[in-house]
């Protein structure tokens, strides 16, 4: 009997792979129900899935021109990552840009720009450019606070980035000298590697909340009391990912780390409701950020995307009649960002910066308001160009978050929200992780940070200023449609920016609030 067996001969190799292949369609033809193309073309079906899944991939290297891919296109991406790797970030033979293009921004340059002089802050440190403003200054908080950058980490949580990349970019904010939105996860231990933090919270009041989902004054003070690295408060109200709607955190994603961080229970769906149960009307809102202010001493913001300007127009008017308010507003562009989305809302719901922050802006400049708030500007403003646009327009510091998220290597994937992510970054995949390097990640964010600042001071500089914050609407213009191709901002947007007290980037380098001095 041994030897019959021994007799046989073994199959060649390509038999199994037949067989394989014989039992797919098997499961295509009689046992699948889900996919026609898989019943109908067996086998080969699969290969149209497959090819489908890398279309991204494929159109993103091989198919997309260098202008053409959104949200970041390939010179945006080429950009930055030369930026963080300290490599040639110049183009050659000229812009490729379309300059007549709808929305092309162009920076007006002075016959004889601004000369730097000796002993000047920048002469020593061209890339340092501090907030004119100080934050919580005109309503007395008893910790005010300068950034000591212009370009900051935009809110993104633990819990939506992988814990590698949170330290990455916390690290990388320390050396860059500026602040670390925490997003609404909540403070992680990832945040606490020296970088200036501003602890971010919205409707699911993580970290500082109650057992049944309120939010906790106690657990506030105990958090901004343990941890000093906090420096602001921002209350979010709404999102330019999905404003206006709420969320769950599935249980089997909440591991006994993210639980303890967030303030929840293991293994339990958490809700994050659509609005806010500590408010419900502005004046409720006016009184819990005079609180928060009052029990910590921080300054206290609000972040929001824009849309109808009603319940605005009424905080306006509270603070006018009041005197009291938000110390600093960020308003985000309904462009969308890390924060996963559907797509009606990612696409339709609440304005583009421009539009959003150009409207918010008037009400505000209409109560000669300006002055006492801090403008923050969220929403693809990550690049030089941009960022002059926005300080035209009125901010005085500008967030950034998927920008952030290349300089440590982020590809613009886009599988943020199916935990895939390739880079590690937006993934709580151990393996994924791993291929972060923390050390090197931090220092191409500071590096990125660095280039950054260092070309917005040179196009400062050219258009004849000291600091962005002088900037006015006047200085930029932008392509509106083709019976009036140019105007400026200020034509176009219907306003011109209050003007920002600055005395010399000196004065703001000597100042006792900046970055964490305090």
């Amino acid at each position: 009997m041994n030897d019959f067996f021994d007799n046989i001969p073994s199959p060649p190799w390509w038999t199994w792979i037949f067989l394989f292949l014989f039992l797919v369609a098997i499961w295509d033809i009689f046992i699948q129900k889900r996919h026609t193309i898989k019943h109908n073309f067996p086998v080969v079906g699969h290969l149209r899935y497959w090819l489908e899944s890398i279309g991204p991939e494929m159109r993103q290297y091989f198919v997309a021109n260098n202008r053409e891919e959104l949200p970041f296109n390939r010179i945006e991406r080429g950009w930055i990552y030369a930026s963080a790797k300290k490599e040639n970030n110049y183009e050659g033979f000229g812009s490729d840009r379309d300059l007549y293009a709808h929305q092309h921004i162009f920076i007006k340059n002075r016959m004889m720009g601004f000369e730097v002089p000796s002993g000047h802050p920048n002469a020593a440190e061209p890339t340092f450019i501090p907030c004119a403003k100080v934050m919580g200054h005109h309503n007395n908080r008893r910790k005010p606070f300068r950034p000591a950058s212009v370009v900051n980490v935009s809110a993104m949580s633990f819990g939506s980035l992988s814990a590698a990349a949170v330290e990455a970019m916390n690290k990388g904010v320390k050396k860059a000298g500026a602040y670390h939105n925490t997003g609404e996860g909540g403070l992680s231990p990832y945040h606490k590697h020296g970088g200036d933090i501003v602890f971010h919270f919205g409707t699911g009041y993580f970290g500082v909340r109650t057992e049944d989902g309120n939010f906790s004054m106690e657990k506030m003070k105990k958090l901004v009391e343990n941890n000093p690295c906090i420096k602001a408060i921002e209350i979010k109200l709404s999102q330019g990912a999905k404003p206006g709607k709420g969320g769950v955190l599935p249980g089997a994603k909440i591991t006994p780390e993210l639980a303890e961080i967030r303030g929840v229970e293991v293994g339990k769906d958490v809700l994050s409701p659509a609005t806010h149960k500590a408010f419900s009307n502005v004046t409720e809102l006016m009184a819990l950020i005079e609180d928060i202010a009052n029990e910590t001493g921080l300054p206290v913001g609000i972040k929001g995307a824009i849309g109808k300007l009603d319940q605005w127009e009424e905080l306006a008017d509270i603070m006018l009649a009041t005197g009291k308010g938000p110390d600093f507003i960020t308003v985000d562009g309904g462009e969308g960002g890390t924060g996963a989305a559907p797509p009606s809302f990612a696409d339709h719901v609440s304005l583009p910066w421009v539009y959003g922050f150009s409207s918010l802006y008037r009400v505000f400049l209409n109560r000669n308001l300006t002055d006492r708030i801090v403008f923050i500007g969220s929403g693809k403003l990550g690049f030089p160009a941009k960022a002059a646009m926005a300080f035209a327009m009125g901010v005085d510091c500008i967030n950034v978050a998927r920008e952030a998220m290349m300089s440590i290597g982020c590809i613009q994937a886009q599988v943020c929200h199916t935990n895939t992510c390739p880079t590690g970054i937006a993934t709580q995949s151990k393996w994924l992780q791993n291929g972060i390097n923390i050390p090197l990640k931090s220092d191409r964010l500071a590096q990125y940070f660095n280039t950054f600042r260092k070309e917005f001071l040179e196009i400062t500089h050219a258009a004849g200023y000291e600091h962005p914050s002088q900037f006015t609407m006047d200085d930029v213009q932008v392509n509106v449609d083709d019976n009036d191709l140019n105007k400026s901002l200020a034509s176009t947007y219907g306003y011109n920016k209050a003007k920002v007290p600055f005395t010399g980037v000196q004065d703001l380098k000597d100042c006792s609030y900046l970055g964490g001095k305090i």
